[in-house]
């Protein structure tokens, strides 16, 4: 009898894992992975190899934070302006998904209406995973922008940023980008 307790707990417990780990929150990941095939976005990743730093002088500040840095994962929307429906409907997704998710903290917040944008992030302040950049301008569209990485902080967004300016990007990987961008 006690074994077969055990068993039946054992077997409680493991479902339990099972159906908690398949929630189906909304996360920016889902959102990413939905939107992938659809008419009119464009997604993809940029790993960290691509920033070359061998000839830039950095800081010990700037080499930590590119350390921490893994890949960003950006996703583009260009508006259609036959149709504005899908870039409202967008826009009030990502906005839901960064509003109603315990996840997803809010750093800052600027423009207003349906032009501006966010800067969000996932873990603490002192150990950000994932730093979200959303903007938005209804003649153009919408951009969403992940930066994902191991212990960053808000801070460190902006070190990034100093060190993508400073270092060359290694233009060969970024290929794929060219018809994207254009018009």
């Amino acid at each position: 009898m006690n074994t077969t307790l055990r068993l039946t707990y054992s077997v409680l417990a493991l479902l339990s894992l099972a159906l908690y780990g398949c929630h189906s929150e909304p996360s920016m990941q889902k959102y990413f992975v939905a939107h992938q095939q659809k008419p009119g976005f464009s997604v993809f990743d940029i790993p960290s190899s691509v920033i070359n730093t061998e000839k830039a002088q950095l800081t010990a500040e700037q080499k930590r934070v590119l350390g921490t840095f893994k890949k960003l994962n950006v996703l583009f929307y260009k508006a259609d302006p036959k149709n504005p429906k899908v870039m409202d409907d967008e826009q009030q997704q990502v906005r839901q998904i960064l509003k109603d998710t315990l996840q997803y903290q809010p750093l800052i917040k600027f423009g207003s209406g349906k032009e501006g944008g966010s800067i969000s992030f996932v873990g603490t302040e002192d150990h950000v995973d994932e730093l979200i950049l959303f903007g938005s301008k209804k003649a153009g569209g919408l951009a969403v922008i992940r930066v994902l990485g191991d212990n960053m902080n808000p801070a460190d967004a902006m070190t990034l940023l100093s060190v993508l300016q400073k270092s060359e990007v290694n233009l060969q990987q970024l290929e794929p980008l060219k018809d994207i961008m254009k018009p």
